[in-house]
């Protein structure tokens, strides 16, 4: 659910009540996944805010520039909380950075994926320097093919783009889509009795979320690919993200992933991932981890 307008929340027989312009609108709470208030001008009391909390909703909160920034997200009890928590803690560094190669080996695959869409000649050969990439990502990632990859996917796959450019709108919007995958990433982390703030590779004293920037990585390549379909890969002449833009970006939750041979949403595959990650670390096996496909044919330009 996004709001963009002034609204009022309130809660009305288990529904989620949203007041705008002296009209009402209810939803049923247990179908809404995260809610995104893209207004300061959103009442809502300390009871309602539990409530959608309380079942299982992400909530983010965006700045007066409409840029989220901050994440609410439920901390539901799960049935083995304790169990996973020590499982978490105590995972060793071989099983920590064979993870990361996964992780990162997945990025690389699905950033090739999408440039080969471009079918362009520049597009092309990096991606089939990508897909040679893949190989050299060693446990841990010792020699950092991660960056090596992204200066040659990012040169391919915008025109003039600096991704530390923060003026260009082109980065507003995959700052945006980043934001609302991180939430659901960090809903469903919790859902699986995972502690979102022990990473993997991330290991931050002060983010709260480095296990879902861990895993957000091979996430990544679809807010890429939604990004160049709404903006294109030339640098777009208006900097400032429209409200069309952020309502846009707001759906890369309902993207078609493949998981496991599955066509699935972006959403689900979210909850796939942090369940794999539970077996995973049970087992021992950071094999088990599951991490979405990007895949050419679902897509077309």
């Amino acid at each position: 659910m996004h709001i963009c307008n002034p609204a009022g929340l309130s809660l009305r027989q288990s529904q989620l009540v949203v007041s705008q312009d002296g009209e009402e609108v209810t939803f049923l709470i247990e179908d809404i996944a995260y809610l995104i208030l893209d207004t300061r001008q959103t009442t809502i009391t300390g009871s309602v805010f539990a409530a959608i909390l309380n079942a299982g909703i992400a909530i983010l909160q965006s700045d007066e520039k409409h840029i989220p920034c901050g994440i609410a997200f439920p901390f539901q009890a799960h049935w083995k909380q304790g169990e996973t928590a020590h499982l978490q803690t105590s995972l060793t560094q071989p099983f920590k950075k064979r993870a990361w190669q996964a992780i990162v080996r997945q990025k690389v695959r699905n950033q090739a994926a999408v440039l080969s869409i471009l079918k362009t000649e520049k597009a092309e050969t990096e991606a089939a320097a990508l897909k040679a990439m893949v190989a050299q990502v060693k446990s841990g990632d010792p020699s950092n093919v991660e960056a090596r990859a992204a200066r040659a996917y990012w040169g391919a796959l915008f025109k003039d783009f600096r991704r530390a450019d923060f003026g260009d709108r082109r980065n507003a919007a995959l700052n945006y889509g980043y934001a609302v995958v991180r939430a659901c990433l960090a809903r469903s982390l919790s859902a699986s009795g995972l502690i979102p703030a022990f990473g993997l590779h991330h290991a931050s004293v002060t983010n709260a979320f480095n296990l879902a920037d861990d895993l957000i990585e091979p996430f990544r390549p679809f807010v890429d690919y939604m990004t160049l379909k709404l903006l294109g890969n030339e640098p777009p002449p208006d900097q400032e993200l429209t409200k069309e833009d952020r309502q846009a970006m707001a759906q890369v939750p309902f993207e078609t992933v493949m998981l496991d041979g599955e066509s699935l949403s972006l959403l689900l595959a979210t909850e796939r991932t942090a369940q794999k990650l539970t077996t995973a670390m049970r087992a021992g096996d950071p094999s088990i981890l599951s991490m979405p496909e990007f895949t050419v044919g679902q897509r077309l330009l």
